[in-house]
C-alpha cells in the first residue's frame, strides 16, 4: 500500500511519517537539489527558510495551545525542535543546521519512507501535495489544471511562477499570469543574519522582553530619539529590488519587509519589532526610544538574527541602513535579508473540508499551499494530512478536530473564508469559535476559557479517533 507525498518541507516530513508510522509505504519526492529555489540553502528535508522560531511555547498564546494539540496527536518534528533548541525566552527557536539534519536522517532511516529526488509534475492519487509556496511551475500549472476542471465556484485569483526571484518574471511567467487561476500570489521575506563577533559589546545589552527566558537569549541595540528618527530617514529612502509586480500582488500581512512598515508612518515600527517596551537597559535603568532584537540562530551563538527585519533591501543598502543601528557599526552579514514570491490556493473556493481535492478523496494539500502561515500550522496541516490519508486507505472518513481547538479553528478557516478575500492565516484565537462569558467574569480569564475548552475538546476528539 504506497502513497505519494511531493514536498519535503515541513508538512511533507510530517505527512510522511505519519503515514509510515501508520503502515503505509510511502514515496517522498523532494525536487531539491536537482531543482533548486530562491529561498533554500540545502537539500535537505525539513530545511528552515526564514525565522528559525516556531514561535511561543506559552499555552497562553494561540501558537502554544496549537502545538500542545499538535504533540498530543504525535508530531514527529517538534520533539526535533526541543533536540535542536537554542535560548529564545519563550519561543521555540532552533538552531536550523542541526533541526534539519536531525529531521532528514530520520526520515532516510524509516523502513517504510524511499526518499525520491526530482520534479514531480502531475498530481499523485493517492497522495499528498505540500510542495509550499515555492511550488514549481509545472506542478502550479498541473494543480491549476486539476482544481480549475473540477470546481465551479468564481476564480478569485491568479497563481505566478513561484521559485523564481522578483524581477526574473520570463515570458512563461507572463502568460501564466494571465490566466484566471486557482491561487493567488503574494510575497515573503527573509531578514539578515549577523556574525556574533562583529556586535559592539560595548553598546548592546542581552535581556528577554520582560525578563522572559535566560538572560542572554536575545541582544538587544537600542536607540535614542535622534538615532532612531536618522534610521527611519535612512530606511525609507534606501534603494530597493523593485520590478511592476511589487504594485499587483500583495505582501503577507505578519511578514512585511521593514522598510514597508517604516513608510506607514513614523511610529510603526516602535509599536512593531522594534518596540522597547520590557526591555529597559540595566546599564542605565532608563527605557530606550526604540530597540532593535537579535536572537539566536545556532546552538554556539555564532549567528544572530535582526527580529522582525525582512526586507527587500538591495545588499550595498542593507549594509550601509543597518550598520547605522547601534551595535552593527562593523556588523559582518552572514546571510542578507532578501524577498521572494509565494503562491498559495484559494483553499475555501476549491478544496473540502478535511483539504481534499474537489472530485478526488485520495488527494489531500498540506501546509502553507494552503493558506497557512507559519512553522507550526504548516506541519500541523502536514501531520493531519498524513492521518487522514491513512484513514481513507483504510476505508475511514478523514477526521478534522472541532473549531473550538486551535488545529480544528484552522482548518474551518480555510474553508470558510470568503474566498473573494483570502490570505495567508497564522494560528490566533481569533479563528477559535467564540465563547460567552458569564457577565461579571474579567476579561483576562477569557483566553484561559478558550484555552480549558480547546484543550478539552481536543482531547475528547482524540480519544474518538480510531
Amino acid at each position: 500500500m504506497t502513497v505519494t507525498v511531493v514536498g519535503g518541507g515541513l508538512a511533507g516530513a510530517e505527512a510522511a511519517w505519519a503515514l509510515a508510522e501508520r503502515g503505509m509505504d510511502v514515496e517522498l519526492h523532494e525536487m531539491r537539489p536537482a531543482v533548486r529555489t530562491p529561498a533554500h540553502q540545502t537539500g535537505r528535508l525539513a530545511e528552515l527558510v526564514c525565522s528559525n522560531s516556531f514561535k511561543s511555547t506559552d499555552l497562553g498564546n494561540a501558537h502554544g495551545l496549537l502545538k500542545d494539540e499538535l504533540r498530543r496527536l504525535g508530531s514527529f518534528l517538534l520533539p526535533i525542535a526541543d533536540e535542536a533548541r537554542v535560548p529564545a525566552g519563550a519561543a521555540l527557536a532552533v538552531d536550523r543546521e542541526v533541526f534539519s539534519q536531525l529531521a532528514h536522517e530520520r526520515l532516510a532511516a524509516h523502513p517504510r519512507i524511499r526518499i525520491v529526488t526530482g520534479e514531480v509534475t502531475a498530481l499523485p492519487s493517492p497522495g499528498i501535495i505540500a510542495t509550499g509556496p515555492l511550488t514549481s511551475e509545472a506542478l502550479a500549472h498541473a494543480i491549476l489544471h486539476a482544481l480549475s476542471a473540477s470546481a465551479e465556484h468564481v476564480r478569485s485569483g491568479r497563481i505566478y511562477p513561484a521559485g523564481t526571484d522578483v524581477g526574473e518574471r520570463g515570458s512563461s511567467g507572463a502568460a501564466l499570469g494571465e490566466r484566471e487561476a486557482t491561487a493567488l500570489a503574494f510575497y515573503d521575506a527573509i531578514a539578515p543574519i549577523v556574525s556574533r563577533e562583529s556586535v559592539d559589546e560595548s553598546v548592546v545589552y542581552a535581556l528577554s522582553r520582560y525578563g522572559k527566558g535566560d538572560g542572554d537569549d536575545y541582544l538587544n541595540c537600542p536607540m535614542t530619539r535622534e538615532e532612531y528618527e536618522a534610521f527611519l530617514a535612512a530606511l525609507t529612502t534606501a534603494d530597493q529590488f523593485t520590478a511592476h509586480e511589487f504594485d499587483q500582488v500583495p505582501y503577507f500581512e505578519g511578514c512585511l519587509p521593514v522598510e514597508e512598515m517604516a513608510r506607514r508612518g513614523p511610529e510603526t515600527l516602535r509599536f512593531g519589532p522594534m518596540k522597547p517596551v520590557g526591555l529597559r537597559d540595566p546599564r542605565t535603568g532608563r527605557d530606550p526610544h526604540a530597540v532593535v532584537q537579535l536572537r539566536r540562530e545556532d546552538r554556539a551563538g555564532q549567528m544572530w538574527n535582526l527580529v522582525g527585519f525582512q526586507t527587500r533591501l538591495r545588499i550595498p543598502e542593507q549594509q550601509r541602513v543597518f550598520r547605522m543601528i547601534p551595535g552593527l557599526a562593523n556588523a559582518e552579514f552572514l546571510r542578507f535579508g532578501s524577498i521572494h514570491r509565494n503562491s498559495y490556493l484559494n483553499s475555501p473556493a476549491y478544496l473540502g473540508p478535511a483539504l481534499t481535492a474537489p472530485g478526488d478523496g485520495t488527494l489531500f494539500f498540506a501546509g502553507q499551499l494552503t493558506g497557512v502561515e507559519g512553522y507550526t500550522e504548516s506541519l500541523g496541516t502536514g501531520l493531519l494530512a498524513g492521518i487522514n490519508l491513512a484513514r481513507v486507505r483504510r476505508g475511514m472518513e478523514p477526521a478534522v478536530p472541532p473549531p473550538t481547538t486551535m488545529l480544528g479553528a484552522l482548518y474551518r478557516h480555510l474553508r470558510e473564508a470568503d474566498p473573494r478575500h483570502f490570505q495567508p492565516m497564522n494560528a490566533n484565537f481569533g479563528l477559535v469559535e467564540p465563547l460567552e462569558l458569564p457577565r461579571k467574569a474579567p476579561k483576562d480569564r477569557k483566553k484561559e476559557l478558550l484555552v480549558e475548552r480547546a484543550r478539552a475538546d481536543f482531547g475528547a476528539w482524540l480519544a474518538g479517533l480510531t
